[in-house]
């Protein structure tokens, strides 16, 4: 769990081509920043006895996490429209916490996860798409195995359908990252996709866009 200063460092400097910076001679400020364009997207520091986190947001999505936690308030001494404020007070579950700064990376870095997380969502109820097709879709068709890698760590399942990606082969993976074993066939079948000895037959279920 995200309390610390230390913890939220960590998982900050968890993300590809990331560095620590400390531009305000100021111990009690430090910025989590993406290498390549050097824009910061974590901002940590204490206030008020507790650690403090700045990280950007889509304005709509900024609003809708003010409204579900108390503890997320418009960003401290940043434009109020793209970032929020995130109180550690232990009020907000650690996998929001860790979803909001992973939010704030993505809208950072452009970083080809996330262009893999926006082709996943195209894909519609009840069709399936190959890795090597979702890895074209974002921008780069060689890199399926990065396909799997972004899936694997997929911060949003709910709304990001990463049970609707197979192998060339529509089979399945054998051990699905978010339930385990069986629960991508089980999702597949919930959305009417009938499965062959574990596997999808992507002449009738691939989806064409």
């Amino acid at each position: 769990m995200i309390k610390t200063r230390e913890q939220a460092l960590a998982y900050g400097l968890s993300f590809p081509e990331t560095y620590q910076d400390a531009p305000f001679r100021d111990d009690n400020w430090q910025l989590v920043r993406f290498r390549k364009n050097k824009k910061a997207f974590l901002w940590i520091y204490e206030k008020d006895g507790y650690v403090n986190l700045n990280v950007k947001a889509d304005p709509v999505k900024a609003v809708f996490w003010r409204d579900i936690y108390r503890a997320v308030i418009p960003g401290y001494h940043q434009n109020k429209e793209h970032w929020n404020t995130l109180i550690l007070d232990g009020s907000i579950p650690d996998s929001d916490v860790r979803l909001m700064i992973a939010e704030s990376y993505d809208l950072i870095s452009d970083s080809p996860a996330r262009r893999i997380y926006e082709a996943v969502k195209r894909i519609p109820y009840g069709r399936v798409a190959t890795y090597a097709q979702i890895a074209a879709m974002a921008g780069d068709g060689k890199m399926a195995r990065a396909v799997g890698n972004a899936l694997h760590k997929n911060p949003d399942p709910e709304h990001i359908p990463c049970h609707r990606v197979v192998n060339a082969k529509g089979e399945l993976s054998g051990a699905f990252a978010f339930g385990g074993a069986g629960v991508q066939g089980r999702l597949l079948e919930e959305e009417g996709i009938v499965l062959q000895k574990g596997k999808v037959n992507l002449r009738q279920y691939q989806w064409k866009e």
